[in-house]
């Protein structure tokens, strides 16, 4: 059986959840990108907190009504504190913490967390929005042959205004 030159072999298994979500793509598609950069630490005007109107790939838009991403901040507090929790349990594993009041490894280990959170939050503020868009928008199969739902609620004024 010869491959169809628009959808060459295994591009129809859908790509993973969480991979796709980490990666910041599209739900709909899983291969489009959500952020107009792929740079996490484009920090210079908020560029890398602004998204693409619609996905290059599939034409779902990112932002599906005013103050959409507010909910976001629900997902970023459960990936900080899944991350601390890791980090607590490697710093236990590794370095050993004990509850005694001579030992202060506990506090290196605050230091060290307090230090990749603010590492880190550029790329949980991205990824709680992957989270957030994928909760609303599901992987669609057929994305290729369907048309995106186009939403009503949206103020372009308001368009990637954070």
């Amino acid at each position: 059986m010869e491959a169809d030159h628009q959808h060459p072999a295994g591009e129809d298994k859908a790509p993973n959840y969480f991979i796709s979500a980490l990666k910041c793509k599209c739900p709909r598609c899983r291969r489009g990108d959500l952020f107009e950069t792929n740079n996490t630490y484009a920090l210079k005007n908020s560029k890398f907190m602004r998204m693409n109107e619609k996905c290059s790939v599939c034409g779902q838009p990112t932002e599906l009504e005013v103050g959409f991403y507010y909910g976001t901040s629900y997902v970023a507090y459960a990936l900080t504190v899944a991350f601390s929790v890791a980090t607590f349990i490697a710093w236990k594993v590794f370095f050993g913490i004990s509850f005694d009041i001579n030992d202060n490894n506990i506090f290196w280990w605050f230091g060290v967390n307090a230090i990749l959170l603010i590492i880190f939050q550029p790329y949980f503020m991205r990824v709680s929005r992957s989270f957030w868009l994928s909760f609303y928008v599901k992987y669609n199969k057929n994305w290729r042959l369907e048309k995106p739902e186009q939403y009503e609620r949206l103020n372009k004024d308001f368009s990637n205004g954070w």
